[in-house]
């Protein structure tokens, strides 16, 4: 079974996205809700896959993405926004 964790700023979006991966059979392991909770999440849990959200407070999706990489260069990430900005799209 794939396991993945969900971090985003707003819960009602990690618990939908949450249920969302679970219909589809993906076990949810891990919720966290700023970047910070991202890294730790990551580190403590060892998901399959991380999907993360680009704009959050306390170290944004960027910020997680770059400090993952450093723990597992090998690490699943799916970056996740619905900021449409040629910039952010960018990075």
């Amino acid at each position: 079974m794939v396991t993945a964790v969900v971090v985003d700023d707003d819960p009602d979006i990690v618990r939908v996205f949450s249920d969302l991966l679970t219909a589809e059979g993906i076990h949810v392991i891990g919720k966290g809700y700023n970047g910070k909770d991202a890294v730790k999440e990551y580190e403590k849990l060892n998901p399959d896959v991380i999907f993360v959200d680009v704009m959050m407070p306390d170290g944004n999706g960027f910020y997680s993405i770059k400090k993952i990489r450093k723990i597992d260069p090998r690490s699943k990430i799916v970056a996740v926004t619905a900021d449409i900005k040629t910039l952010t799209a960018e990075k």
